[in-house]
């Protein structure tokens, strides 16, 4: 009875938290061995503590994971119905799991489920396996994905986050990740469930989401928690209220529920003192343009996420955009592939700039299908005289 009395005071303190004044939101003093609050869509920094510190990441790692899977899915190499077996490794990973057995086949979107809800091990390496053959090829994966995104401080050696040696990242390295999955929102609807039936039989097993935050936290929809003897708690939370959406990330809390109320402090400064003007939304049609020696005449530019500008609250701004578009689009396009921007300015000045992505894929022409397309079009021209 005590301890059900002492998880309900619990709560009801981390939810006052979470409705804080503006001055006392001000200032965050943020008790985390490294900590930063960005703004998702411009990538502005809005607080930082040690944010370049390398630090043991435990289970936020399986952003990464789930990260490369949003990048198969995108790029036609993964599909949601896909069935992944697990294997005897990924069965006896231990730790938050899922109790896989040898064999047993599920589709990528429960897998996905099971890894953005509870966390789970096993499920995590199952998935690797699929996509790369091997962990370890899985692994290369992540720390090539890392690289791209300028992650300078981190180094993979698992998909999961269990300690192992050489494993760890940084605060502002786990909120560059965020932002880039982020372009990604169906992600949000998977990190956002706060309770899913994995198993419904002989053993029922409901799995309920380790980010608590769903419950304490209006306006919050994921990312990750990790916690470990070694990492303490870590934390890399999203969160959005009207147009404006932030990223948190805090690392290396010690007190319990720590992870938690530190972000809430983050979160609260960060609506207390910012807007977002919204332009375009993200994944909006933004134009079409013309493609050379492809299947397709043209092709749709999207953006990569919402178009806009950040700014004090209560600032009154009058934000104007402009494109700039490759002058030349040779096929073949790949869906996702960045072939323009967005330069979004206020009062003359840039502010952002935003990607434009090619809305589907498009392969190159051959030397019949250009010698067919020449013929009709000769025919009808002939036709019409």
């Amino acid at each position: 009875m005590l301890k059900k009395i002492c998880v309900i005071c619990i709560s009801i303190f981390v939810l006052l938290l979470g409705f804080t004044s503006v001055a006392s939101a001000a200032v965050p003093n943020i008790d985390a061995e490294a900590a930063i609050l960005m703004e998702a869509s411009s990538g502005k920094i809005l607080y930082a503590k040690d944010e370049n510190k390398r630090w043991p990441p435990a289970s936020v790692t399986k952003l990464m994971t789930m990260t490369l899977i949003m990048d198969g899915l995108s790029s036609g190499k993964l599909h949601w119905e896909d069935k992944i077996t697990a294997s005897k490794f990924a069965c006896s990973m231990g730790g938050t799991q899922v109790w896989l057995e040898e064999g047993e086949q599920r589709t990528l979107k429960e897998m996905l489920t099971a890894i953005s809800v509870a966390s789970a091990n096993d499920c995590s390496v199952a998935v690797a396996e699929h996509i790369a053959g091997t962990e370890e090829a899985f692994v290369g994966m992540m720390n090539a994905k890392a690289k791209e995104l300028g992650m300078v401080n981190t180094h993979f050696s698992n998909s999961h986050g269990l300690p192992i040696e050489n494993h760890y990242v940084s605060a502002k390295d786990m909120a560059i990740l965020a932002r880039y999955a982020l372009r990604y929102p169906e992600l949000l609807t998977f990190t956002s469930i706060k309770q899913y039936t994995f198993r419904p039989e002989p053993k029922l097993l409901i799995l309920y989401n380790t980010n608590k935050l769903l419950w304490w936290y209006p306006g919050s929809d994921g990312l990750k928690t990790g916690q470990t003897v070694e990492a303490k708690r870590n934390l890399i939370g999203t969160a959005k209220r009207d147009n404006l959406r932030l990223i948190s990330v805090v690392l290396g809390v010690g007190k319990p529920k720590g992870h938690f109320s530190e972000t809430i402090k983050l979160f609260n400064m960060g609506f207390s003192n910012y807007d977002f003007t919204k332009i375009y939304g993200v994944r909006q049609p933004i134009c079409e343009v013309e493609i050379n020696k492809g299947t397709a005449p043209k092709i749709t530019l999207v953006t990569a996420r919402d178009v806009g500008a950040l700014h004090e609250k209560g600032k009154k701004i009058k934000p104007q955009t402009t494109l700039n578009i490759q002058e030349k689009i040779t096929a073949p396009i790949t869906k996702g592939q960045k072939l323009g921007e967005i330069i979004v300015a206020i009062d003359g000045q840039e502010s952002e700039r935003v990607d434009l992505l090619a809305a589907a894929s498009v392969v190159k022409a051959s030397f019949w299908f250009n010698f067919k397309n020449v013929l009709s079009h000769t025919l009808y021209l002939g036709a019409i005289k």
